[in-house]
């Protein structure tokens, strides 16, 4: 070999990344335990909805309208942050995340007034808007490609467990010291972990940033040329995986912000049932995400395509939660009602880690976190919409219930067609080949 190609092959081999299991497994802890601040964050207005409602005086349309905001900069501030990962490591993103949690509850303990729940939800949601999709970058850099189905479960499971712990911990404290307290607790414990990252919280092996592995193109060698955005976004999967998060993401922003007061005004719960039934369905949750991982691997170690594995799975997830919720308020069974009504909120868990998943599938390692933000930006807006939209249907329904009915239907649509177009776009083998990303026939693609 020539001494200028060994020079030049030795430039561009790129070094196996060194492996380190209990740092990889440390930073999947601190990141569900990210995941479960994260959405307790995002729980408590929901939790603390009837104390807050007859303590200001709320409408029905104000109340939602105040839940909406929470995703006023939600989609923005992700589409941002996920560009400005490419730069950034994941330790300064994350830890400026949950300083912005903490600061984000303090303006409701001073006045609490409209303004200032506005004013700490849009800031919290701001910060909240890139936390699933970094910190799934951010888990992806400490684990090879074959290794990601269980983290990723789990980084998912702390969005469950977040609400399964906060429902009654968050409850305990509004019915014991008043609805304030909970928002003072959140910010001590946001700003605690915002430390302790900073200190154990560095990016892995596989960040494609660290591993000194660059083509003349300047992406890494194992990763493909830097691809345009356009094409990227264009493919099925990608725009799938999109559907399949809006579908799941009207479910979930309806259980933060609804779900409580439902149980509560209309199923006549206490304070302690409706977060013990929350609870449930959190459990359910994670559950099937705890499950739906190994299943995931093994039907892949068996070579079964992703577009059935990963794919297909998210998408049923979806069109069975949407059955659901077009079906429990019909239901007169208390019993069956709640049945469906934790098919209907539970089941979607499945479809936020696989989402993630087949989308790296088809994303040069080197654009990972700014096409997450993408998906998450867009796959999140119906949190702008469905709050809003629900306070205002019950307000103008001939009852309540009426008006929760007319909702829990239009959810049901939004989620049933989100999920018939992710089942039919999702082919990530396929749309890798049309990359240049995987080097398999086409007809596998299938």
């Amino acid at each position: 070999m020539a001494p200028h190609t060994a020079a030049h092959a030795r430039h561009t081999a790129a070094p196996a990344p060194a492996p380190d299991r209990r740092r990889a497994w440390l930073i999947t802890a601190l990141i569900v335990t990210f995941m479960v601040i994260n959405f307790a964050d995002k729980s408590v207005l929901g939790l603390a909805a009837v104390p807050i409602m007859d303590e200001l005086n709320l409408s029905n349309s104000t109340y939602g309208l105040i839940s909406s905001s929470f995703y006023f900069l939600f989609s923005l501030s992700g589409l941002l942050v996920g560009f400005l990962s490419t730069s950034l490591s994941s330790r300064v993103l994350l830890f400026g995340m949950t300083l912005l949690w903490a600061v984000a509850q303090l303006p409701v303990l001073a006045v609490a007034s409209v303004p200032t729940l506005l004013a700490g939800r849009i800031l919290l949601g701001a910060a909240e808007g890139p936390a699933a999709s970094m910190s799934m970058h951010a888990l992806y850099k400490w684990f090879p490609p074959e290794r990601r189905a269980l983290p990723s479960a789990l980084q998912i499971g702390g969005a469950a467990l977040g609400t399964l712990i906060a429902a009654p911990l968050v409850t305990w404290l509004i019915e014991a010291y008043g609805w304030r307290s909970a928002y003072a607790v959140l910010a001590a414990v946001s700003a605690i972990w915002a430390l302790v990252w900073w200190q154990a919280g560095h990016d892995g092996p596989y960040d494609h940033a660290r591993t000194g592995t660059r083509t003349r193109t300047g992406a890494g060698k194992g990763d493909g040329p830097r691809l345009p955005y356009r094409r990227l976004l264009s493919t099925g999967t990608v725009l799938g995986s999109i559907a399949s998060a809006f579908g799941a993401a009207w479910a979930l922003s309806l259980s933060h912000a609804w779900l409580p007061a439902y149980l509560r005004t209309e199923l006549d719960m206490s304070a302690e049932s409706a977060a013990t039934t929350i609870s449930v369905i959190s459990g359910y949750g994670l559950l099937l995400l705890l499950a739906i991982s190994p299943v995931v691997d093994a039907l892949k170690a068996r070579g079964v395509s992703s577009r059935w594995s990963s794919g297909a799975a998210q998408s049923i997830a979806v069109c069975v939660a949407a059955c659901a919720m077009a079906a429990f308020p019909f239901i007169e069974s208390t019993g069956a009602r709640l049945i469906l009504i934790g098919l209907a909120f539970g089941t979607i868990a499945i479809a936020v880690p696989l989402h993630y998943m087949t989308t790296a599938e088809v994303v040069p390692t080197s654009q990972r976190g700014a096409v997450f933000g993408i998906v998450a930006g867009i796959g999140t807006l119906p949190g702008l919409v469905a709050p809003f939209l629900t306070g205002h249907l019950i307000d103008a329904g001939e009852t309540p219930a009426h008006g929760y009915t007319a909702a829990f239907l239009t959810a049901a649509a939004v989620m049933l067609v989100a999920g018939l177009l992710a089942l039919t776009s999702i082919r990530p083998e396929r749309d890798a080949h049309r990359l240049g990303l995987d080097h398999r026939p086409a007809g596998g693609a299938h």
